[in-house]
C-alpha cells in the first residue's frame, strides 16, 4: 500500500507550497465563516419580520374582537333595561287521560273472577 495513503497527507514540495496551502485554507475557513454570519443574520431578519407581522395581525384581530365584544354588550345592556311584554299561548300536554277528565273514571275489571 503507498505510504502516502496511510498518513492521509498531500506530500508538501516545499515550505512555499506549504504556505500557500495554510493560506489559502484560512481564506477558506473565513469566507464559510462570514458566509455563515451573514445567512444566519438573513434567517434571523426573516423570522423577526414574520414575527411582527403575526404579531400585528394577532394585535389588530384582538382588537377588533374587543370593539365587536364592547359594542355587543352594550345593546344587551341597554335591552335589558327597557321593559318589554313577550306574548304567547301555550297548552299543557298530558299523557295521562285522567288528568284531561276529572269526571271520567277507569274500571278495571278482573277476568278471574
Amino acid at each position: 500500500m503507498n505510504p502516502h495513503f496511510r498518513q492521509r497527507q498531500f506530500p508538501a514540495a516545499s515550505p512555499l507550497a506549504n504556505a500557500l496551502v495554510v493560506i489559502v485554507g484560512t481564506l477558506i475557513i473565513g469566507a464559510s465563516v462570514v458566509l455563515g454570519v451573514v445567512a444566519f443574520l438573513a434567517f434571523g431578519s426573516i423570522i423577526a419580520v414574520l414575527a411582527a407581522v403575526i404579531g400585528i395581525r394577532v394585535w389588530w384581530l384582538n382588537r377588533r374582537l374587543r370593539r365587536q365584544f364592547a359594542r355587543d354588550h352594550a345593546g344587551q345592556d341597554r335591552s335589558a333595561t327597557e321593559t318589554s311584554v313577550i306574548e304567547g299561548e301555550y297548552r299543557v300536554v298530558s299523557r295521562d287521560r285522567q288528568e284531561l277528565d276529572p269526571d271520567q273514571t277507569v274500571v278495571k275489571t278482573n277476568k278471574n273472577s
